[in-house]
């Protein structure tokens, strides 16, 4: 059998060999693809005369098509070519085209599979001087496969970023906009790759090379792009320090992947797409210990909402909002609830009991209106990070706004940790699946595959011996919780040498934030200590402040500790924030655990230091 392949630069063996070099001459070849690409791979004599060698006289030109003729037949094999009754036809088991093989994966939507078949254009390279008809079809086909390869690469970076897999999605998208820079759809992927990972810098200026280039053609983006764009315009601006070594341009620092989660994001992308297409509340439930990255999968989810079109509002409840009535509530209200468009739909009573922050008995009430306003414009996510602290006032509100909001494209995103058990949060469990859509995710600690690709990530120079040595040291001393991990392995990265330790940890029964700073094994504070120096000194300074005042402080209350104006302030604060030490909201900043907050108080932190922390920030 001959095997052909024609996306990128030809390739054709026979039989698993090299072809002979007369099959490789540009006619021959080119009869051997046009016709395996034609109906039932069959056509006239005069056809194909035509095509190829219009410009003989016909009985040379006969002459060379016999000829061209003669050699698919020896090497196709017995019953491979017929050519009764004046036409040409290859028989299904002459040749195997890799379209056929990639058309097959792409129809049954595997797009990873049919992507490994992208190597270039149709034909790369390849023409046949003074062959005009052929040269015609061969433009026709090579705009055909191009919009083909491209919706397969676009569909496989649509895949990786549902997966969280955002550097291999980018890459991805990449190899999309090298087949076509005009295309819009590779365009909008490449965006919405750089967005996700936190560079709204790089996201925009792909879109301004892509308007810039149409612009050369009289043309303009579509309507959909122009929206991806403004959604991207409109998500935050990140103040960070430049990389060490980094070019004055700077590129957005490396933050930590998702990794070991691909299954759980792929669950709620899928709820969250259900509640849009059928305009219906859900609810989502990520449950698990501390530390095992239900803030950061969250995290995913809104951002993805926001690249949606969707309006978002986020609150990140402490211990000490638990006795606060209808705090949660208020704090989703700054939280984006207000901001949001539509939201003056709102009846003005409802919204003035928002904003004024007055608990009263009609507030639930108010709170379901506004939501209202804001989902009939477009649809809503709200995020309720760590809702085992929240209120017993505001969650029995969210209910309620679940309840009174029956055809709105509303969706409730809610982390939790199993202790404190919280009644209002076991009725929404026992409520999902029977009356209320949506559905539970519970993470466990992530597995040793997962391990090895954030291993990957942090020690690219590493070979898979020193990735597999190191992965095992990692899973003993993290015990799988991915918040640890992505800080040894990145003090690995800083030069920390993982010494032995010994013992099962964390306890049986006992969770991370259970754990006391002496319970940890050594390499995990030391991994804290080496990521704490690693900061700048400002956000060292804040850090430190955030750990002595602990629970949600405000950002104000932080600079008068750090002695900061406003400006350093923030950079400081998006620092920390995007490195994953401190979780932010409108109300104020908290450590994302508070193992981390624990080990920087104990260590970090002088018996001077706190005392002057503690008299700068007295109200």
């Amino acid at each position: 059998m001959i095997h052909c392949r024609t996306l990128g630069p030809v390739d054709v063996s026979v039989d698993g060999a090299a072809a002979p070099a007369e099959l490789l001459w540009r006619k021959n070849l080119a009869l051997l693809v046009y016709l395996a690409r034609s109906p039932k791979r069959t056509r006239t004599r005069e056809h194909l005369i035509g095509l190829l060698w219009a410009e003989k006289p016909e009985a040379a030109a006969r002459h060379s098509l016999n000829e061209a003729v003669r050699v698919l037949r020896r090497l196709a094999g017995d019953g491979g070519v017929d050519t009764d009754g004046g036409q040409v036809r290859l028989s299904p088991e002459a040749v195997e085209l890799d379209l056929d093989r990639f058309e097959t994966l792409a129809a049954a939507r595997d797009f990873r599979g049919a992507a490994a078949f992208v190597a270039g254009e149709f034909l790369e390279g390849f023409g046949v001087r003074g062959a005009s008809e052929f040269e015609n079809w061969l433009t026709a086909e090579r705009a055909a496969w191009r919009q083909r390869s491209i919706q397969v690469l676009t569909g496989l970076t649509e895949e990786l970023l549902g997966a969280g897999y955002g550097a291999a999605a980018l890459d991805v998208a990449r190899r999309a906009l090298l087949l076509d820079p005009l295309s819009e759809p590779a365009a909008r992927t490449a965006m919405r790759a750089r967005a996700l990972a936190g560079d709204r810098a790089g996201a925009l200026a792909c879109f301004e090379e892509l308007a810039a280039r149409l612009g050369e053609m009289g043309a303009a983006p579509d309507a959909e792009t122009w929206a991806l764009a403004e959604r991207v315009r409109r998500e935050r601006t990140w103040r960070l320090p430049r990389p060490e070594g980094a070019p004055e341009r700077g590129e957005v620092p490396r933050r930590a992947p998702l990794v070991g989660r691909a299954a759980e994001l792929e669950r709620l992308l899928n709820v969250w797409a259900e509640c849009r297409r059928d305009r219906h509340p859900i609810v989502s439930v990520v449950e698990g210990d501390v530390g095992t990255g239900k803030t950061r999968l969250a995290e995913e989810v809104v951002a993805r909402a926001r690249l949606d079109g969707a309006a978002t509002a986020a609150i990140r409840a402490v211990e000490a909002d638990l006795a606060d009535q209808w705090s949660g509530i208020l704090g989703l209200a700054r939280g984006g609830v207000l901001d949001a468009p539509g939201v003056a739909g709102a009846a003005p009573a409802a919204l003035a009991a928002l904003r004024e922050g007055t608990p009263a008995s009609g507030l639930g009430r108010a709170f379901s209106d506004v939501l209202g306003a804001v989902c009939d414009e477009q649809p809503m996510l709200l995020l309720l990070d760590d809702a085992h602290w929240l209120d017993r006032e505001s969650l029995l509100a969210v209910v309620a706004a679940i309840r009174d909001l029956a055809r709105a494209p509303l969706a409730i995103l809610i982390t939790t940790s199993a202790r404190p058990g919280r009644a209002e949060l076991d009725e929404i469990r026992a409520r999902l699946g029977r009356d209320l859509a949506g559905t539970t995710v519970h993470l466990e600690p992530v597995p040793a595959a997962a391990l090895q690709d954030l291993a990957r990530w942090a020690l690219p120079r590493y070979d898979d011996i020193q990735i597999d040595r190191v992965t095992r040291r990692v899973a003993t001393d993290s015990a799988g919780i991915p918040l640890l991990a992505v800080e040894l392995f990145q003090a690995v990265a800083s030069g920390l040498d993982l010494r032995e330790s010994a013992g099962a940890w964390p306890e049986p029964c006992r969770t991370l934030d259970q754990t006391l700073p002496g319970d940890l094994p050594d390499a995990v504070v030391a991994a804290i200590r080496i990521q704490f120096r690693r900061l700048s000194a400002e956000a060292q300074r804040v850090l430190t402040v955030a750990a002595v005042l602990g629970g949600r402080v405000a950002a104000e209350r932080l600079g008068r500790g750090a002695g900061l104006e406003s400006a350093r302030l923030a950079a400081a604060l998006d620092e920390l924030e995007w490195h994953r030490w401190l979780g932010a909201e409108p109300r104020g900043y908290a450590f994302v655990a508070r193992i981390v907050r624990d080990v920087v108080e104990r260590d970090m932190v002088t018996a001077g230091q706190r005392q002057r922390i503690l008299s700068a920030t007295e109200p």
